[in-house]
């Protein structure tokens, strides 16, 4: 049994088949991911993710696998990147915020000559923005490709992701993860192709869960995946899947942002303003109002050795404006010392826009699960001023 990130709610507890996801992590590992005896891979996650079973079940194809238990950017933002050079890692799994804040910390790890040996980065967790691709291909190596994973622990392993024989497209996953027959849908279940869906599973495939702790009449389970397109896993994900077969990530489908109408996911909000180099982190949430109205407040986090001023909160209004289009422009943006996540580092897109529509935030989430829960309190004080207004 693992539980859910909390991304959405209080996290759930899915039980899953041994058989199934020893079949889907080894086919992942070493056929997609292309892993072998002769390889190293070090992933930084903890014991409370998936991806932990990743860090172990790797052994099933004989590839040599490094832990590490600590901070990540302690003593410094190199950390990690130190630990790739010192055990000689060929694979590197780690974060987009991570490689994000690698980035805005001016690092090059190129220059370590024990990072020779990286052939590949793998990250998930949230969609890997284009430009990130770009800094890996100049600061880390040229020949070093970003392989974007998009799955979960509903099914313990990827729905999208890699494979040795398909192109890497910056800011894209190359296709559908073996034996997932993913698609996206439109909100009338007809399949899309270079247009904005659900990312959806029509037909069974190697992992799935068995049943919800605690369903017993597998109502929650049902709900949670086939509420929308009877007999059609629907994941939760807006996605674009192109011409070519690869797919491009939006965000969660159930914290899109709506502006007039125009329905647009956070990652084009974040590609922008996560690359402002005075920009350390963003989170911006689309609320629906009680009297029919919508806000769509961002919050940011200076970047290190920076303070945001009036005209830098100007300067990514502009940015917005002009590389996304005026919806893209928040209606109001707060200076924030940190924004809470997971411990599994994902963003609370969707417990902190519900605590902004008046939700108690102990129905929407389980402290717990938060990397820091004392910044949830900012958003029920915010959300008790728009009541105010």
């Amino acid at each position: 049994m693992l539980f859910s990130s909390g991304t959405t709610g209080v996290p759930k507890g899915i039980v899953h088949g041994h058989g199934g996801v020893v079949a889907v992590q080894l086919s992942m590992l070493g056929l997609a991911h292309d892993l072998g005896p002769e390889d190293t891979m070090f992933w930084y996650t903890t014991p409370n993710w998936m991806m932990w079973n990743i860090v172990v079940s790797v052994l099933l194809a004989g590839v040599h696998t490094v832990t590490y238990e600590g901070n990540p950017v302690h003593p410094d933002p190199a950390r990690l990147w130190q630990i790739v050079a010192d055990e000689q890692v060929t694979m590197f799994g780690t974060s987009p915020g991570h490689l994000q804040g690698s980035r805005a910390a001016g690092l090059v790890p190129r220059e370590n000559p024990g990072t020779a040996s990286l052939r590949v980065i793998a990250a998930t967790g949230a969609p890997v923005p284009a430009a990130l691709n770009a800094w890996v291909r100049s600061a880390v190596g040229a020949t070093v490709p970003v392989l974007s994973v998009c799955g979960g622990t509903d099914v313990v392993s990827a729905f999208l992701g890699c494979s040795p024989w398909l192109p890497v497209y910056d800011g894209e996953l190359s296709g559908a993860a073996l034996g997932v027959a993913a698609y996206a849908y439109d909100p009338w279940g007809r399949p899309l192709r270079d247009e904005v869906g659900e990312l959806v599973v029509t037909n069974p495939g190697p992992s799935m869960p068995l049943f919800f702790w605690d369903d017993p009449d597998k109502t929650r389970y049902l709900d949670t995946y086939f509420d929308t397109f009877p007999g059609v896993w629907r994941q939760g994900d807006w996605v674009t899947q192109t011409s070519r077969g690869s797919f491009v990530v939006h965000g969660r489908s159930d914290s899109t942002l709506n502006r007039n109408g125009v329905r647009f996911g956070s990652s084009e909000l974040y590609a922008i303003v996560e690359s402002d180099p005075a920009v350390a982190e963003a989170l911006v949430l689309g609320v629906e109002q009680p009297d029919g109205g919508y806000r769509m407040p961002m919050f940011v986090v200076p970047a290190p050795g920076h303070e945001l001023t009036d005209a830098d909160l100007d300067r990514l209004r502009h940015r917005l404006r002009t590389e996304g289009s005026p919806r893209h422009v928040p209606d109001e943006i707060h200076v924030v010392p940190a924004i809470p996540h997971t411990r599994t580092g994902k963003k609370l897109e969707v417990p902190l826009k519900r605590i902004l529509q008046g939700a108690d935030p102990s129905t929407v989430l389980d402290p717990g699960a938060v990397d820091d829960p004392s910044l949830v309190a900012g958003y029920a004080d915010l959300a008790r001023a728009w009541q105010a207004d």
